[in-house]
């Protein structure tokens, strides 16, 4: 019996791991987050995109949650959180455009009251 000779390489087989590989690549991606807490962020025409090393990041949602970068805290445990920091560390609070005014000045008043100066307000770039 002759063995038959392949004058090319069947790539087939190739090409269909390499579209499953894309598939997961492409499902798998849609579940990375953007950001730590999703927030709706109010515009504002002088918005800068610049990150700040080593921030701590405050999350106020429309809902009333607080969150001091991913963990969820009542207004008292954030107090006693924050006055535990160093006062010129940097300090973002976003803010969802939909939450209470009460909750974000109660905290930008507990920042003040413990002599924090580094406070930004994040918002997104009007276009």
């Amino acid at each position: 019996m002759k063995i038959k000779k392949y004058d090319s390489i069947n790539v087939i087989p190739f090409i269909d791991v390499l579209l499953v590989l894309l598939a997961i690549v492409l499902m798998t991606s849609t579940f990375i987050a953007k950001g730590v807490i999703p927030v709706s962020l109010p515009k504002a025409s002088s918005a800068d995109n610049q990150k700040i090393k080593k921030e701590l990041s405050i999350y106020i949602k429309n809902t009333g949650q607080i969150y001091l970068d991913k963990e969820e805290l009542i207004v008292e445990e954030l107090i006693n959180r924050i006055s535990e920091e160093q006062k010129d560390r940097p300090i973002l609070i976003n803010s969802d455009k939909d939450a209470k005014f009460e909750i974000f000045v109660s905290i930008l008043d507990t920042l003040k009251s413990n002599e924090f100066e580094n406070i930004s307000i994040v918002t997104v770039k009007q276009q």
